[in-house]
């Protein structure tokens, strides 16, 4: 499936990115071009082909790694993504080890604890990590931590390892707490479900200790579920890291993929969509081939 979904991710970003209002050669040059530059211009970046053919070119420079230029930026569009894309896998892969690293413990937690004062306390944690939008979180938490208490930078990526880990700190917080805040729901309720069952039962009544029952038996089968969920939730750090990156001023592809947006660069725009499409796809792949790990019986 992998094959035609991608197809369509082309042709929807192509045919979308020509139907939003405006028109880049008349950004590029400005209201008040003539009409003469304007077409001069349009002709010599082919805008003035049929939208067919524009199509057709486009996806034979795709099978040939060819993602077009930047109409803005006068650069490859693969050069830019390549400068851009690693900014914003670090930031989604920080997250997702924070929000994953947070939820099994506590979400296994609750369920250990079910209807108790710890499981109603995680449950409002979670709760109000879910109410709480990336927009509203980073700012508070850069007038706390980086304004306030001076702990973090403001923004940027900075230069060297040491400091490039304090600045993805505040980033990856703010998109990995509204993960963990899905996930220990989730891990919750699929844990709840099998220390039900009867192999649960019998563990125990074999005298096995709590924790191999808990973490070896019932955590293992209970993570099926529970990866469905974080191959989604993915694809939505993707998706939440244009906000955040544009809040903490980070140079990843959702900054990048705003400006191309605002500037109608329509090649560019179309290959920061396609990169987030191609990981999204890979990740989901990734999630179906976890399954085998964790589930004995798909390998048999």
């Amino acid at each position: 499936m992998t094959v035609p979904v991608l197809w369509v991710v082309i042709t929807v970003v192509f045919l979308l990115i020509h139907l939003v209002p405006g028109d880049p050669v008349v950004q590029m040059l400005g209201e008040g071009a003539s009409g003469a530059d304007v077409d001069a211009l349009r002709h010599a970046l082919k805008l003035d082909l049929p939208l067919r053919t524009q199509y057709v070119q486009y996806c034979r420079g795709l099978l040939h790694g060819d993602l077009g230029s930047s109409l803005r930026l006068h650069d490859s569009v693969t050069h830019l993504l390549l400068q851009r894309y690693p900014y914003t896998l670090a930031l989604a892969a920080a997250a997702f080890v924070l929000g994953v690293g947070l939820a099994i413990p506590a979400g296994v937690l609750a369920a250990r604890h079910r209807d108790g004062w710890i499981d109603r306390l995680i449950g409002v944690t979670s709760l109000t990590g879910l109410s709480f939008p990336n927009f509203a979180l980073g700012p508070i938490l850069i007038l706390v931590f980086a304004i306030g208490l001076g702990w973090f930078p403001v923004s940027g990526a900075g230069s060297g390892s040491a400091a490039f880990l304090r600045h993805l700190t505040l980033p990856a917080v703010t998109l990995g707490l509204g993960l963990a805040a899905v996930l220990t729901r989730m891990v919750r309720t699929s844990m709840l479900e099998e220390l039900g069952q009867e192999y649960i039962r019998t563990a125990r009544a074999k005298g096995l200790s709590e924790s191999t029952v808990v973490y070896r038996h019932a955590l293992r089968n209970a993570l099926n579920p529970v990866l469905t969920v974080v191959g989604l939730q993915f694809g939505g750090l993707l998706a939440g890291a244009i906000v955040t990156e544009t809040i903490f001023s980070w140079p990843g592809l959702g900054r990048l993929t705003l400006s191309a947006i605002s500037n109608r660069d329509y090649a560019l725009v179309q290959g920061c969509i396609l990169t987030v499409g191609l990981t999204y796809i890979a990740v989901n792949l990734l999630t179906d081939a976890a399954y085998t790990l964790a589930d004995p019986r798909l390998r048999r």
